[in-house]
């Protein structure tokens, strides 16, 4: 199962898109705290929609308790990495795996990077900003890992408990 983590998140309607997307990839949620918001926030609850009932979510006191609970293989993301995203074979490791992405201000504590620098990696773009957006930064590297796996069992038509796949053809104006 592929595990999202957002270290100290900060803004809610980041961490509610980021709760969309898990939902809609079958990832599972991980917040380690301190948060910049509540659960219950308006803003958090807006941009998730009605999606925040059925993510998998654990919040953690700290990344020390996260890391005695949750085994496998961490993968940190940072302005910081000098290794692009692309380049993790994410095939070639069996078990969980966890993306880690950092709080929108600074990221990921950088004594955390500095230990792990071999498995901290980078989102390419030029020098005119300091990182992209933390949802769009867990979007774009959670369907990477999901390309390398085919889309791991996710529906690549319409699903017919939605309009289902010949909803266009049968589409009239």
């Amino acid at each position: 199962m592929l595990n999202i983590v957002l270290y100290e998140p900060l803004i809610p309607q980041n961490t509610g898109n980021i709760i969309r997307t898990c939902v809609g990839i079958d990832a599972k949620l991980h917040l380690i705290k301190p948060l910049g918001f509540s659960l219950d926030d308006k803003y958090l609850k807006r941009s998730g929609l009605d999606y925040f009932k059925k993510v998998s979510l654990t919040v953690y006191e700290n990344f020390s308790l996260f890391e005695k609970v949750n085994k496998g293989h961490y993968f940190y993301f940072s302005r910081y990495g000098q290794k692009s995203y692309h380049e993790i074979d994410f095939k070639a490791f069996k078990g969980a795996v966890y993306l880690i992405f950092g709080k929108e201000t600074t990221g990921v504590e950088r004594t955390l990077l500095a230990t792990n620098l071999a498995h901290v990696y980078r989102i390419p773009h030029n020098d005119k900003i300091r990182s992209l957006n933390l949802s769009n930064s867990v979007a774009i590297v959670s369907y990477e890992y999901l390309r390398q796996l085919d889309f791991n069992n996710l529906s690549k038509v319409e699903p017919d408990t939605l309009k289902g796949k010949d909803y266009l053809s049968n589409f009239k104006k």
